[in-house]
């Protein structure tokens, strides 16, 4: 279908929707919920995009953060968005036919090509394994500065779609290319994750991973070399915790590494257990988290602040990938706890790309998920066959949580399920009604003018 005439059904749509949204505010409200609708549905350019992916993070995800932290009749920050939307995340099979229930290598890949692919796979086509353009790719070439800042390991799925190309997302690091025999530098393939990310030069890349970095590079120019030291020879600042972020330069890239795997959990509680656990309140702290860790939210406002500083003589600006990854791992875990509070890391990160949009109205930002995933809020009075957990919730309420896509013991499954897609800013209307994962592809090339 031509753009001009689904932009023009759309608009009709949103302005309705800008109508309901002003009618469910407050008096004090409305206007400014009507202003920010209005403004979302003119299209126009953006000159920086903030892309927000909470991975796992379905609407009972969403649901059980609001009720635990902010109450039944509460708001997060990732609800407040003017527009609000929809979209479908199958994967594919290699035919091109449907695969319901995708991973987030297969869904990272549809927004950030704009192609459906096999689970597994990593910015490449589902038959062929070719390489295909990703959004950063198409952004550095139009003179944009790029970032990704991700709670999971760098070359975690999430990130890796942005800036390489892997038949397997496990090719994470010179070590781990197994499954990946084509794709070695030694095959004339473009190297591992963490090898590719870094030659990509991105101008920011923010997460865990620092194993994978360390890894010995096998082949090629950098031979010898840990993938860290081959950041450095390619001009990257290499950082490991708060205080060296909040000291690098925007005159060179930074990576910055801030855990050996995945970046540990904000907070802490018991998982969930057949027949329940007692009624319990989270913990609000981790002591396996390192007191120099950064938070996403902070990463996210450095990132920022990098990005911004680089093309502060350029009419372009930055597109920018923020992750709260672990969502994800702790519904994965059937661990509430560690969960919602991943959830809430991620909804301060959703605040500080809104408090930068509201002094930078060219900028769309698009918060989303890349999946669904286990965790439902069920009846306390159920006895469901899997594993639950009772909370006492911010509101002094019970609430259970139940965790039963898998046999307990065995690793949480993603759910098939359309998730929510929000947006403010140039062409933000796009998120409106049940699109496809692939259209938000299309959403940022759009906002970017990217050619």
């Amino acid at each position: 279908m031509h753009r001009p005439s689904r932009r023009h059904l759309v608009i009709g749509t949103a302005v309705v929707a800008t109508a309901a949204a002003a009618a469910v505010t407050t008096t004090a409200g409305a206007s400014d919920s009507k202003d920010r609708a209005e403004d979302a549905i003119k299209g126009g350019k953006a000159k920086n995009v903030i892309l927000l992916i909470g991975d796992g993070m379905g609407d009972s995800e969403i649901t059980l953060a609001r009720d635990y932290t902010v109450g039944a009749n509460g708001r997060l920050n990732m609800d407040k968005f003017p527009l609000t939307g929809a979209y479908t995340t199958y994967a594919v099979h290699a035919d091109g036919t449907p695969d319901y229930v995708t991973d987030s290598a297969a869904s990272g890949t549809g927004w950030a090509t704009g192609v459906k692919t096999v689970n597994g796979r990593i910015s490449k086509t589902p038959d062929t394994d070719k390489a295909v353009p990703t959004v950063l790719e198409l952004a550095q070439k139009n003179g944009y500065a790029t970032g990704s800042v991700t709670t999971s390991e760098l070359t975690d799925a999430t990130p890796a779609v942005l800036a390489s190309h892997a038949t397997d997302r496990s090719c994470q690091g010179p070590a781990d290319m197994a499954k990946c025999p084509t794709d070695t530098i030694a095959a004339g393939g473009p190297g591992s994750i963490a090898e590719q990310s870094v030659n990509h030069k991105v101008d920011v890349l923010f997460g865990g991973g620092k194993a994978r970095f360390d890894q010995k590079v096998t082949d090629g120019t950098y031979k010898g070399l840990t993938v860290t030291e081959q950041a450095r020879k390619l001009g990257y600042q290499v950082v490991t915790d708060s205080a060296g972020m909040k000291s690098a330069k925007a005159d060179k890239p930074v990576l910055g590494l801030f855990a050996s795997g995945n970046v540990p959990t904000e907070w802490t509680g018991k998982t969930a257990a057949v027949g329940g656990t007692d009624p319990q309140r989270c913990v609000t702290s981790n002591p396996n988290r390192p007191s120099a860790t950064p938070s996403l939210a902070d990463s996210a406002t450095k990132a920022i602040q990098l990005l911004e500083a680089k093309q502060k003589h350029s009419s372009k600006g930055f597109f920018l990938q923020i992750e709260g990854a672990s969502i994800d791992k702790q519904d994965h875990a059937a661990d509430p706890c560690g969960q919602i509070g991943e959830t809430a890391a991620f909804d301060r990160a959703v605040k500080v790309a809104r408090d930068y949009a509201a002094k930078h109205p060219d900028t769309l930002v698009v918060t989303t998920a890349d999946h669904g995933h286990t965790s439902q809020i069920v009846p306390l009075e159920a006895t469901p066959p899997g594993l639950s957990s009772t909370l006492v919730t911010n509101e002094g309420q019970q609430l259970k949580v139940n965790y039963s896509t898998n046999t307990p013991g065995q690793s949480q499954e993603h759910t098939g399920t359309q998730v929510r897609i929000a947006g403010q800013g140039p062409q933000a209307y796009r998120v409106l009604g049940v699109t496809n994962q692939t259209d938000l592809f299309a959403t940022i090339r759009e906002a970017l003018n990217l050619r």
